[in-house]
């Protein structure tokens, strides 16, 4: 059932959605790949995540590494 519903999801999700959510879950994972003891974001992170939201209104939907 959960696959249906992230295939009809995508589906009619417009494609610049998909490429904003896409960088996203990719630069989460760039930072999870960093070997430091303890996960820190860079100013380039934090940027990167201020120019997304004034962007993409569903940015937080795709946000994993850090839940406020």
């Amino acid at each position: 059932m959960h696959i249906l519903f992230l295939i009809l999801k995508y589906s009619l999700a417009p494609r610049a959605t998909l490429i904003a959510e896409n960088l996203a879950l990719r630069q989460q994972v760039e930072v999870l790949k960093r070997h430091a003891p303890r996960l820190k974001l860079r100013r380039r992170d934090r940027i990167f995540w201020v120019l997304l939201q004034r962007f993409w209104k569903g940015w937080r939907s795709s946000l994993i590494l850090v839940n406020p």
